[in-house]
């Protein structure tokens, strides 16, 4: 079974971005986001060449990968795959990692 690991920052991330959705939007997306994310990971572990270098936003090996607003800031050379950050689209993703 691949599997991935998130750093302290990313499991952070992830929290926050459930307790906003929830108390923003309702359960119901919190949930659905949630499911979203974890899927994604998952999809991640199989195939970590999936996401896309983005050389404007960090150097390799980090790679990216979007869920509705959400990019899932991953290294693909790390074992479990690592889970960097997860960052809403409109942050200052550059300034931020």
């Amino acid at each position: 079974m691949s599997r991935y690991a998130l750093t302290a920052p990313a499991k952070r991330d992830f929290n926050e971005i459930v307790a906003f959705l929830a108390e923003n939007a309702g359960v119901t997306i919190a949930r659905r986001v949630l499911n979203e994310l974890r899927a994604a990971m998952r999809v991640l572990a199989k195939q970590p060449g999936v996401g896309h270098t983005r050389e404007d936003l960090a150097d390799e090996p980090l790679r990216f990968f979007a869920v509705y607003s959400y990019l899932i800031v991953y290294d693909p050379t790390k074992k479990p795959l690592e889970i960097t950050r997860i960052l809403h689209g409109a942050r200052d993703v550059r300034g931020v990692l």
